[in-house]
């Protein structure tokens, strides 16, 4: 229960902190730290309670005015139907090929927070009759595919919503911390429910791993808001660094152990 707790603050903080970073944290904390046995009931245990902690983390941003809602809604949207047909997928594939192509995954997406450019941001970005036909495409493919990745893995999908949001909107990083944990509620839940189907989610294991989140979650919304209010980028980068860096290291680990399923 300690190490659920413990587990579940560090998923929280990250959510509200960089709005992504749950599951990609959550389901390695799971299996590694607190010892779930089974790879397809931590991925369902890990959807369910980034869903809720990321929920709790939006609450927060709203409050704060950081949720650019229209880009928001029509992503999470596109994402939903995506989210459904990738969750379907990662049930068939086996649990430990899967937590191994989890880690490639996580590896690349750090290498690409840390090459992500920067000065291009449009702080007045709105989805609008004016704005939708250069915006809504982007949304929505952008939307689908993110969403697709986040239900085959098992993630809230955070990570690359995250970067999705920015590449298809410009909106500053933390609109796009804010805004992107609708979506990740929405993909989460809806991994959670096709795992929740199949019996592969631990109800108390995830009121543990939620607990812990929750706290996590209110001190990570507070230091996001902080950092994104910065007068300089330099504090708004090394947020990305740090994060980058661990997301590669737990990616290398997953890689590892998850290895001998290949040969």
């Amino acid at each position: 229960m300690i190490a659920a707790l413990a587990s579940g603050a560090l998923v929280g903080l990250s959510l509200g902190l960089i709005g992504g970073g749950g599951s990609v944290l959550a389901v390695p904390l799971l299996v590694y730290v607190v010892g779930v046995p089974a790879p397809h009931i931590a991925i369902g245990t890990s959807a369910l309670a980034v869903a809720v902690n990321a929920a709790a983390g939006l609450a927060g941003h709203a409050r704060a005015g950081t949720v650019k809602w229209p880009c928001a809604l029509v992503f999470a949207a596109s994402g939903l139907v995506g989210a459904a047909a990738g969750s379907t997928l990662g049930k068939a594939i086996d649990g430990d090929r899967l937590l191994a192509l989890f880690g490639v995954i996580m590896i690349v997406v750090g290498i690409a927070m840390l090459r992500r450019p920067e000065g291009r941001d449009d702080a007045n970005v709105h989805l609008d009759s004016a704005s939708a036909r250069r915006l809504l495409p982007r949304l929505l493919i952008t939307g689908f595919g993110v969403g697709l990745l986040s239900g085959f893995f098992g993630i809230g999908g955070g990570f690359l919503i995250v970067p999705g949001l920015i590449a298809a909107t410009a909106m500053p990083m933390l609109n796009a911390v804010g805004s992107s944990l609708v979506a990740v509620t929405t993909f989460g839940l809806t991994t959670a429910s096709n795992y929740a189907l199949s019996g592969l989610v631990d109800w108390v294991l995830a009121a543990e791993f939620i607990a812990g989140g929750i706290a996590g979650g209110i001190l990570g919304t507070w230091a996001a808001g902080r950092m994104g209010n910065g007068r300089t980028g330099a504090g708004k980068r090394a947020l990305t660094r740090v994060f980058s860096a661990v997301v590669i290291c737990v990616g290398l680990y997953v890689v590892a152990r998850g290895a001998a399923a290949f040969v």
